[in-house]
């Protein structure tokens, strides 16, 4: 496809759930950093230091297990809609990892599935890189089925509401007057540049990150937010997108006199690692030296609104009509069998 226009399936024989993946003990956490980084020159050192991260969390992500509540709660929903339609689990990095899943599809005599993919963004990591594990296991499973993966969903209503309402509750609990800052994970700027289509200009993540924190501040009554990104890693010398968070918050703590911030992680659906330790622990201790209080929103990936859309999403393949829409910047991602979903749409 080159236009962004939906992949048209009809009914699908499964859905498959498609994730990063992370540790579950101990043994697990070096192994699972070196697949999330291999062939990115990325230091043993530095994987140490993320693996402290895991280790004082008790050497287990929280991801896998709040991928497997999303999967219950779209099972649900769709015993309620009264249809039978088997979902499976499979991960970029770590057990059960895509291939293995693949091949249980196979067996089970799947010939064709929707694939969604748990990030809402575009670019390399956040699109790009599902494709090729979605090609990669269909070229080492003979006979595996077609897979059609979902759009991005930055702009989907259900994905923006269930942000706003979370940011009002948090607005309530605060101290009035806090200030709102929304984060995603930062990348470098470089593969930020590349992404979307050529004839866009580039820049496909950042620019669906802030109108996806445009879309949540406004349908929250927020009339001003400040957007930053947070767990960069590589080396100091490439540059990613920035502020960081803790920069960020540190910097209006000592310039502004703010003390009280309400922290918006927009850019991730669950609360996993990036989020309970980045935020929740690194940002919590750095900044309360400064007398800031930090209170953040929940992510959305327990709701109901979210498995909704997720069903939304496949309604959209199975009936190639494309739902409700709020942002102004394109949302890709519809595409058969692992190939770009458009021009330049991902690149590396």
């Amino acid at each position: 496809m080159t236009d962004g226009a939906l992949e048209h399936t009809g009914p699908v024989d499964a859905l498959l759930v498609l994730s990063f993946g992370g540790p579950e003990g101990q043994e697990d956490v070096i192994p699972f950093l070196e697949n999330v980084t291999r062939g990115r020159g990325i230091p043993a050192s530095r994987l140490e230091e993320v693996a402290t991260h895991y280790r004082q969390l008790g050497g287990r992500s929280p991801i896998n297990d709040l991928n497997r509540e999303i999967i219950a709660n779209v099972r649900a929903e769709l015993a309620r809609r009264g249809r039978d339609l088997p979902i499976y689990f499979g991960n970029r990095n770590w057990t059960p990892m895509i291939e293995e899943t693949v091949r249980q599809m196979t067996a089970d005599g799947v010939r064709s599935a929707a694939v969604f993919a748990t990030s809402a963004w575009g670019g390399y990591s956040g699109c790009a890189q599902y494709q090729e594990d979605i090609a990669r296991a269909r070229e080492q499973v003979a006979g595996a089925p077609t897979m059609v993966r979902l759009r991005q969903f930055y702009d989907h209503p259900l994905f923006i509401e269930r942000f706003a309402h979370d940011l009002r509750a948090a607005m309530a609990s605060a101290a009035p007057g806090a200030r709102v800052i929304f984060t995603a994970h930062s990348v470098p700027e470089a593969a930020d540049a590349v992404a979307g289509p050529p004839a866009l200009g580039g820049h496909l993540y950042s620019r669906q990150v802030a109108e996806a924190a445009r879309l949540v501040a406004e349908a929250a009554g927020v009339a001003d937010h400040d957007l930053v990104w947070q767990s960069r890693s590589g080396p100091p010398s490439v540059p990613w997108l920035e502020p960081d968070v803790v920069d960020h918050v540190r910097e209006i703590a000592e310039a502004e006199s703010v003390r009280d911030v309400v922290v918006v992680p927009v850019g991730f659906i669950s609360d996993h690692v990036e989020v309970i330790w980045d935020l929740d622990t690194e940002l919590v201790n750095e900044v309360s030296e400064l007398g800031v209080t930090v209170t953040r929103t929940a992510t959305p990936g327990p709701s109901p609104e979210f498995a909704r859309m997720v069903l939304e999403l496949l309604d959209e393949v199975e009936t190639g009509v494309t739902g409700d829409r709020l942002g102004d910047v394109p949302a890709l991602g519809c595409n058969r069998d692992g190939a770009r979903c458009a021009v330049g749409c991902c690149a590396r």
